[in-house]
C-alpha cells in the first residue's frame, strides 16, 4: 500500500473508533437518564414502563460493550448501580397484542 493510500486507510480507521466511542458514550448517556428517571419516580409513577425503558438502556449499552469486545458486566452494574429489577428485565421483548 502506498504511504498515501496507508494515510487514508488511517484517518478512515481513526474516525470509525471515534464514531464506535462516541456510540457507546451515548448509550451510557441513554442508561445514565433512564436509571435517573426511574430513581426519581414516585412509586407506582410509571414504574413498569420506567424499569422496561432502563432495561432496554442497558441492554443495548451492554451489547454495544460486548461488541467492542468489553464483557465485564459486573463493572457496568457496579458503576451504575443498575437495580436487579432492571436487570432481570433486560432482554426482555414485550410483544403486542395479536403478534
Amino acid at each position: 500500500m502506498s504511504r498515501a493510500g496507508e494515510a487514508r486507510h488511517n484517518t478512515v480507521e481513526a474516525e470509525i473508533r471515534g464514531e464506535m466511542a462516541a456510540a457507546l458514550g451515548d448509550g451510557a448517556r441513554r442508561v445514565e437518564a433512564a436509571l435517573a428517571a426511574l430513581r426519581e419516580a414516585e412509586p407506582g409513577d410509571r414504574r413498569e414502563q420506567l424499569v422496561a425503558a432502563a432495561a432496554e438502556a442497558v441492554w443495548g449499552f451492554l451489547i454495544q460493550r460486548e461488541l467492542r469486545g468489553l464483557r465485564d458486566k459486573e463493572q457496568v452494574i457496579a458503576h451504575y448501580r443498575i437495580p436487579r429489577e432492571v436487570l432481570n428485565r433486560t432482554g426482555v421483548i414485550k410483544r403486542e397484542k395479536g403478534q
